[in-house]
């Protein structure tokens, strides 16, 4: 048996009922295979897929909190702590019912990688609650974050573990999660990014996962002889990345007809009202029923479905496995030409591999939306320095890093005989710095 395939073996074996992780390490084993086979003896008696799939540090505590009618609450809270082989643990903090170990291993996983890509010196680790934020008022929020952070604490600091946010997780709850580590540790640092301008946060930061998504993808379509001026775009999601996804694009030139949320979405033929989307979704915290009220043009369907309409290119960016193989027959049957991940692992294995079988530019997740941890790193230094750069420096610092991954992982899918294959790209340039790295520094 091969070392890979021992491998996943013991990830599932040791891993037991976590399918979101089991996915996530198989997605990149595979892909890994040309390169681990070629020293594979080596590789082996270091046990580097061990130490490479295993994270550093697991944490899982309790948040007791008291709701609006004074009932005691208690949730699960997590943080992961994958790899610290290329500098601090670096991820966001996940506030949704769904979140468990399983999700949180996959996420803190595939941001070892992802971060790798960047060229910037950030580990891999990941976080979050099966808190829901939505329907709490602010003083639950408050009383959640607080009680959160006062456990989180003990295992995280500006040169340990920097959190950021993700799903549920925004300027207010930063806020409220940066004032109780304050408190607590008398410490004024850049312990989380994201942070509010008047404290050290950084400019660009909310449009960058969004905004570094559509400059990869527009360097992708440059590079094989076209561009994203002219072009239809559909997004799913109506949260941080997808709103800034959609408004730099139609600064492109593209029109974007599609989003979506937990409820359903919109298809809106004269192109998404960028303007409208934020009133609804980042003021009135209202669902898209709200958009099409406003929108004459706009025609909302309940469910699932935003991968029907006929696009040239499509980014999902709302939340793992949501484009499944169905959508994907259904974009390729509508002639899609570029499919970029903006969420984490958003489409399924199946359908990722139905669009590269049929000659689609694939771009995932790892790649494609690291563009929000770089700039959190970029945050990370003018922290250190004491200094606030003007959104211009932040957004040219940001779309060159964008571009200088599209072509670190367009290289190596060339150099072990992938061309074109981006996910085996992304998977080996982003591992072979980790592990240079993790050989470096011995068997720790």
């Amino acid at each position: 048996m091969s070392y890979v395939d021992e491998a996943l073996e013991r990830v599932i074996a040791q891993n037991p009922a976590q399918p979101e992780f089991h996915q996530a390490v198989k997605e990149v084993l595979e892909s890994l295979r040309v390169v681990i086979e070629a020293d594979e003896e080596k590789y082996r008696k270091e046990a580097l897929l061990e130490r490479l799939t295993t994270p550093e540090r697991a944490i899982l505590f309790r948040v007791p909190w008291v709701d609006d009618k004074g009932q005691v609450q208690v949730n699960n809270g997590y943080r992961v702590q994958f790899n610290s082989a290329i500098g601090p643990y670096k991820g966001g903090l996940r506030l949704h019912p769904s979140v468990n170990l399983s999700i949180i291993k996959f996420l803190g996983f595939e941001q070892v990688f992802k971060n790798s890509l960047t060229s910037l010196p950030i580990g891999g680790g990941k976080g979050g609650s099966d808190f829901d934020p939505k329907g709490k008022s602010d003083r639950e929020i408050m009383a959640f974050c607080q009680s959160f952070m006062t456990e989180l604490f003990k295992y995280v600091g500006a040169d340990t573990d920097v959190p950021a946010g993700d799903i549920g997780v925004g300027a207010r709850e930063i806020g409220y999660l940066y004032g109780q580590y304050k408190r607590i540790t008398g410490l004024y640092e850049g312990v989380l990014t994201g942070k509010g301008l008047s404290y050290g946060g950084s400019l660009v930061r909310t449009q960058a996962t969004g905004y570094g998504l559509v400059y990869l993808t527009s360097e992708l379509l440059k590079c094989h002889g076209t561009s994203l001026e002219g072009k239809t775009v559909s997004v799913s999601g109506a949260g941080n990345v997808a709103i800034y996804a959609i408004e730099k694009a139609q600064q492109l030139g593209a029109k974007v007809v599609t989003c979506s949320d937990s409820t359903g979405w919109i298809y809106d033929p004269e192109g998404i009202d960028v303007g409208l989307l934020k009133d609804v979704k980042e003021v009135r915290r209202a669902r898209l029923t709200e958009y099409k009220k406003r929108r004459p043009s706009a025609v909302y369907t309940e469910g699932r479905g935003v991968w029907s309409v006929k696009v040239d290119v499509a980014l999902p960016c709302a939340t793992q496995n949501e484009l499944h193989l169905e959508d994907a027959k259904a974009l390729v049957a509508n002639g899609v030409y570029a499919v970029c991940e903006g969420a984490n692992m958003p489409t399924t294995l199946e359908a990722t591999q139905f669009l590269q079988e049929n000659g689609v530019l694939f771009v995932p997740g790892k790649a494609s939306n690291a563009g929000g941890v770089a700039t959190s790193a970029l945050e990370m230094s003018q922290n250190s320095e004491r200094l606030s750069w003007s959104a211009e420096e932040v957004d040219a610092k940001l779309k060159d890093i964008m571009i200088n991954i599209y072509h670190n992982i367009d290289n190596a899918s060339k150099k072990y005989g992938m061309e074109g294959n981006y996910v085996a790209g992304a998977n080996i340039a982003g591992f072979l710095k980790v592990v240079n790295a993790m050989e470096a520094q011995g068997i720790v």
